[in-house]
């Protein structure tokens, strides 16, 4: 098993990206540490993993609060001994469908300042264990591509988390610690149901693809899964791109 042993502290584990990823690691052999702000998703995604055999551990917070932050990492550290994998999902409350002329700084800001601070926070929580033991994977989500319209500030955010993703790996990388962005062209099993326009943006995220078709929640759970493993111990400071050919390096 790939992550056999690890301890994997993932903030936004109740939604269906985070809910995939903690799943993929409980697979591959870690114990998941699931966090977010819905305590019934959450345990949802526990039940999940602990009827395939896997362990989880939930709890409720605000990846806003530092202090909860910060608690939570200390808690998990002492309870299993190390934080080998930190994952932020946490979702960026973006508005979408304004063109950015005609919409507020209020709705404009809030992925932005969501995605931002929140990496920020979990990723230093994180860091302050990973250091003490001289090794760690912390992974980013989303990437950057070409931009497309009236998707108000979240483009803005994915790319705001790029450049953080690339001061954290030169400053964490002396120390063991690796920071992987997974870079995808957007996920329509991750969009709601229940959502209007839900079949005409999976159609148009295909349709950009090379492969004409679009990752899956699994696909994202199983190139985590890689990432956070030995198999990728040589990667650091890049994104892994897996937005089947919509984005080309």
């Amino acid at each position: 098993m790939l992550l056999e042993g690890k301890n994997a502290v993932i903030y936004g584990a109740g939604g269906s990206i985070g809910g995939a990823v903690a799943r993929a690691f409980a697979r591959e052999g870690a114990a998941v540490y699931l966090a977010g702000r819905t305590l019934q998703s959450l345990e949802k995604v526990a039940d999940q993993v602990r009827s395939a055999g896997g362990a989880a551990d939930t709890a409720q917070l605000d990846a806003l609060d530092e202090h909860q932050v910060d608690a939570h990492a200390e808690g998990v550290a002492a309870k299993a001994g190390s934080i080998d994998i930190s994952v932020n999902l946490i979702s960026q409350g973006d508005v979408q469908g304004t063109p950015l002329a005609e919409m507020s700084l209020e709705d404009f800001m809030q992925p932005v300042v969501t995605t931002v601070k929140t990496m920020f926070l979990t990723s230093r929580a994180a860091a302050r264990h990973m250091i003490r033991q001289g090794s760690g994977v912390i992974l980013a989500f989303g990437g950057y591509g070409d931009p497309l319209p009236n998707l108000g500030g979240l483009q803005v955010a994915f790319g705001a988390i790029e450049s953080l993703r690339r001061n954290l790996a030169c400053e964490l990388g002396p120390h063991g610690i690796r920071v992987v962005t997974l870079q995808t062209g957007g996920v329509p099993e991750s969009i709601p149901a229940d959502f209007q326009a839900r079949d005409a943006i999976a159609e148009q995220i295909a349709r950009r693809t090379m492969l004409g078709r679009a990752a899956t929640l699994d696909d994202v759970g199983n190139a985590a899964a890689f990432a956070a493993s030995d198999y990728a111990r040589t990667m650091t400071a890049t994104a892994l791109n897996i937005t089947c050919g919509s984005v080309v390096d």
